[in-house]
């Protein structure tokens, strides 16, 4: 076998191959003899067949899918021979189907792995959020879960920010009614920027039975373009104006939550413990953030296309399950370009973190395993049994060793860096939706 291989870009080869005559003619003529033995021609015994006939009738499509599996096993064995590590699968140019006595020569392009020079950190600075829980932290959350139980009463009164209104709208562009402007008994919370802006502030001091013109202009980036930066006029008819009625501390408040023993002083106690973990894998996942976006500013690297498209498919993926699209749902119609930047970065990410854990000999610690697992069964009813389905469960347990294993980059890469404190508050990390 004879191997050239060509840089055509800095992550895309051109390899040609040239199989020896002498290997395709005795794959050529074995399989022939094997399919003398099984082919069932008209006027022959089974395995008496002449040759020549086997040749005639089935000498072409012999000779393509030797060739076929030829391509295969010389092209796996040309990139090991040639030490190449290609990502994705290649497109493979086959040259003419050759006669008997000539060698057989075909073309493959592929992209391979980037080869990487691992930078350290030093130097670098990250930013470590630090953060604890104050009392005022824990009154807040416990005002937000009474929020999210609270139930809406008739007010007489105007509407002010928090409440509710519901209204019949309609709106106007130039004294035109437009398509999707139109809505009836629609309650709307003031202050939820649920509609454009400006919508809701002109709603504040309404009452229930007053017909309210409010004038808006559609962002310059509406998803609408024919809406896209135009000035509106909405017609609207508040129906009812309604409080939040935030649910009592008592008993059967606190069952929701899991606690049935102990009045509000044990529920109080269950609340912070839950905020305790929760700003907990919020301080890691964002000094995690903060060490790979480091790791990856002094490791700019070029990826292969085909991993990135495989991440945008897997991303596509995710997607469609997050939304509920179903089994059956063709991810292709999810824009790909929406997943582009961030399918990237995470191949970027991956492939540096790899080459950390490869470079250091990284493997997971079993301590560190035990304290994840420990953590995510707190949330169960009963931790032990979540804890021994994970161990016994191989695929589970990865997963786990996996997060345990990027814990360990973490730490290595902030041993390198130079690391700056900054003090964050529970809302700011924990809660970030609420900003």
């Amino acid at each position: 076998m004879q191997v050239s291989v060509e840089t055509t870009s800095a992550l895309e080869r051109r390899v040609t191959i040239q199989v020896p005559a002498e290997q395709v003619d005795t794959a050529v003529e074995a399989r022939l003899k094997d399919t003398a033995r099984k082919a069932k021609v008209d006027g022959y015994r089974p395995g008496k067949v002449p040759m020549s006939v086997i040749k005639r009738r089935f000498g072409e499509g012999v000779r393509q899918d030797v060739l076929s599996e030829l391509m295969r096993s010389n092209f796996i064995e040309a990139v090991t021979q040639e030490k190449l590590n290609p990502a994705g699968t290649p497109e493979i140019e086959p040259g003419a189907a050759n006669e008997a006595g000539k060698p057989f020569e075909f073309t493959a392009t592929f992209e391979v792995y980037p080869e990487i020079e691992l930078k350290s950190l030093e130097g670098e600075t990250v930013e470590r959020p630090v953060a604890e829980i104050n009392d005022q932290d824990l009154e807040d959350l416990i005002v937000d879960l009474r929020k999210q139980r609270a139930e809406w009463a008739d007010a007489d009164k105007a509407a002010e920010t928090g409440d509710q209104v519901n209204i019949d709208f309609e709106g106007f562009i130039d004294g035109e009614a437009f398509e999707g402007g139109k809505g009836e008994s629609y309650d709307l919370v003031l202050g939820s920027s649920s509609f454009i802006p400006g919508f809701e502030d002109q709603l504040v001091g309404s009452k229930a039975g007053e017909d309210k013109e409010v004038e808006v202009s559609f962002p310059e980036d509406y998803q609408a373009a024919n809406l896209a930066g135009k000035a509106a006029t909405f017609k609207c008819k508040v129906n009812a104006v309604k409080a939040q009625e935030l649910p009592e501390l008592n008993e059967e408040f606190f069952t929701q939550f899991g606690v049935s023993e102990g009045g509000e002083e044990a529920f109080r106690k269950e609340v912070r413990k839950n905020m305790g973990a929760q700003l907990k894998q919020a301080l890691r996942n964002t000094t995690k953030q903060a060490v790979f976006e480091a790791l990856m500013k002094a490791n700019p690297i070029e990826v292969p296309g085909a991993l990135v498209e495989n991440e945008v498919d897997n991303l596509r993926r995710q997607a469609a399950q997050q939304y509920n699209l179903g089994e059956d749902f063709d991810i292709s119609q999810i824009p790909g370009d929406l997943f582009q930047d961030q399918a990237k970065n995470n191949v970027v990410l991956g492939l540096l973190v790899g080459e950390v854990i490869k470079a250091n000999e990284i493997k997971a610690d079993q301590t560190i395993v035990d304290e994840l697992l420990n953590e995510m069964a707190q949330s169960y009813q009963e931790p032990q049994k979540v804890v021994d389905y994970y161990k016994t469960n191989p695929e589970m347990l990865r997963q786990v060793e996996g997060a345990a294993l990027e814990q360990q980059v973490v730490e290595k890469l902030l041993a390198e860096a130079e690391v700056t404190d900054v003090t964050k508050t529970f809302k700011e990390l924990a809660m970030p939706a609420q900003q």
